[in-house]
């Protein structure tokens, strides 16, 4: 199994998104896709943060105020 990235979560939900606009899926499905995909975008804002926390902390005159 591949270790989850960014990128690869990133991938993964332009896959959910392309399949939740193209396919007719039963609701069911369509729930468990939309809940992978939540789930895949709170993992994203995390790197996102933390990264933005490293980026501050090596140069702090970038903080925004």
């Amino acid at each position: 199994m591949k270790k989850k990235t960014f990128e690869t979560a990133m991938c993964r939900l332009e896959e959910i998104v392309a399949t939740l606009n193209s396919q007719t899926l039963s609701l069911e499905e369509s729930l468990a896709l939309f809940q992978e995909g939540a789930s895949l975008v709170a993992f994203c804002n995390k790197q996102l943060a933390e990264a933005q926390l490293k980026i501050e902390t090596l140069f702090p005159d970038t903080k925004e105020d």
